[in-house]
């Protein structure tokens, strides 16, 4: 029998706080490849882990525009009680601010971090790099990452952030044009939705607030691809995305 192929991290440069460890692999139990039959190459799976810091560190300070964020807890249960397998947990978007940097400077300027330490914030989904620190999972990403403050736990309360714009999605259209249901899976996802909310606008060479071009009450037609999508308490779906995908103000 074949010796199962060994991996050794001794030949990856070592890290203070990390230990280099073998993984085994065993082939035993695999399916060979049928004689004749051409053998394709596979594309590997990433997996994004945590890194992980070494106890003897007790404190971690973010540098310049990025934040700690402490992840929210995965929810382990529906609302009605059911357990859920962890394939079926959503992955939280969400968690409190733990520390800032000191902020961005813009020439002579320097602009302040504009989330404070406790806030509650909803951040991009595959935004910064997590870590687990102090027996919990934190993130460390960039200001900008972070898509506005949510103090409940209703995302249409959500207070967006900088450039970003917060719309409540237009419901899909039930029949075609030529009075055809369609059903959930035919219906097309609408680019058209009412803003709801908008941040208080990106920063210019010198630092300072431009106003966005959009504003609460405004019906507009948004780029198909952009944001990040969010359900509400009473199942109506939002977009938190930035004011420039967002394309033209209908009336």
């Amino acid at each position: 029998m074949a010796t199962a192929p060994a991996i050794s991290t001794r030949s990856l440069p070592s890290f203070e706080g990390l230990r280099p460890s073998t993984v085994r692999v065993s082939l035993v139990g695999l399916p060979l490849r049928p004689a004749g039959l051409t053998q394709r190459p596979v594309r590997g799976l990433v997996v994004r882990a945590a890194t992980s810091i070494a106890p003897k560190y007790t404190c971690l300070k973010p540098l310049a525009d990025r934040v700690l964020v402490k992840i929210k807890t995965v929810e382990e249960k529906t609302v009605g009680g059911i357990l859920l397998p962890s394939t079926a947990q959503t992955k939280p978007q969400g968690g409190e601010v733990v520390a800032v940097g000191e902020g961005k400077t813009f020439g002579k300027n320097k602009v302040d971090i504009s989330v404070k330490t406790g806030a509650l914030v909803v951040y991009s989904k595959y935004a910064g790099t997590e870590v687990e620190f102090n027996g919990s999972n934190h993130l460390l990403l960039k200001e900008d990452d972070i898509v506005g403050i949510l103090e409940t736990d209703d995302i249409k309360d959500l207070k967006p952030l900088n450039e970003r714009v917060l719309i409540k999605i237009a419901e899909a259209e039930d029949k075609t044009a030529g009075g055809l249901l369609l059903t959930e899976a035919t219906k097309e996802k609408p680019s058209i939705g009412t803003v709801i909310a908008v941040g208080p606008g990106s920063l210019d060479g010198e630092g300072n607030r431009k106003p966005l071009s959009v504003s609460p009450g405004n019906t507009v037609l948004y780029s198909k691809y952009a944001g990040n999508d969010f359900k509400g308490s009473d199942g109506s779906e939002y977009i938190a995305l930035r004011a420039s995908d967002v394309i033209a103000v209908l009336s």
